[in-house]
């Protein structure tokens, strides 16, 4: 005896892929704007990381003239055309971040050091903005290192303090323009407070 088997017709069939298209459709441009609001969000969440590690960790040295330099800050490279930071605290004085002076990222438990050279598997790669489709920075007001200090100010251009004076302290506002594909947003880091935000979203 046959028994009768359910299945699409074609009317039906054509229906699905019409609305399979349209959610498509909708969906691919939001796909693209998520990732510019990813790299912002990421960008974002780890400055506010460096400051809490700086109100977390004094590394105030009356001992040593240079010890403004061991501010823990994230520093933004342009490392052979593609966008990199890194993240840490310059313990030994000598300008760079090395070995254990880094961040460790707390989602992988690796280093944040950006570095994006071949079989660099062992950092984390969060930092590697080329991978979050930034093709460009330029700074206002701040250069491309930003620090804080044990109150949480932000500071740039103490990586060759040699003087204790708090004079890399930020006095205007630090702007971070980023260009994107998906199109270009601009961080402000606010001087005192260190209040980072997204210009266009400054309730974010």
């Amino acid at each position: 005896m046959l028994q009768n088997k359910k299945a699409f017709t074609m009317i039906e069939a054509i229906m699905v892929i019409v609305v399979m298209g349209i959610i498509a459709a909708v969906a691919i441009p939001r796909l693209e704007n998520d990732s510019r609001q990813e790299a912002s969000d990421q960008i974002l969440s780890d400055i506010r990381y460096t400051q809490h590690l700086a109100l977390t960790d004094d590394v105030t040295n009356p001992n040593n003239a240079n010890w403004q330099r061991a501010f823990w800050s994230i520093r933004f490279v342009n490392n052979g055309g593609q966008w990199i930071y890194g993240i840490g605290s310059d313990k030994n004085y000598r300008g760079n971040f090395n070995g254990n002076e880094y961040a460790i990222d707390p989602l992988s438990g690796l280093p944040m050091n950006g570095n994006n050279t071949a079989g660099a598997s062992n950092v984390s790669q969060r930092t590697q903005l080329f991978r979050k489709g930034v093709t460009g920075i330029t700074f206002a007001g701040c250069n491309q290192t930003i620090g804080f200090d044990r109150l949480g100010r932000p500071h740039s251009g103490f990586n060759g303090s040699a003087s204790p004076d708090y004079s890399s302290r930020l006095v205007g506002i630090c702007t971070i323009a980023f260009t994107h594909p998906n199109g270009n947003f601009t961080i402000q880091i606010n001087p005192e407070t260190g209040y980072a935000f997204r210009t266009d979203q400054p309730n974010m």
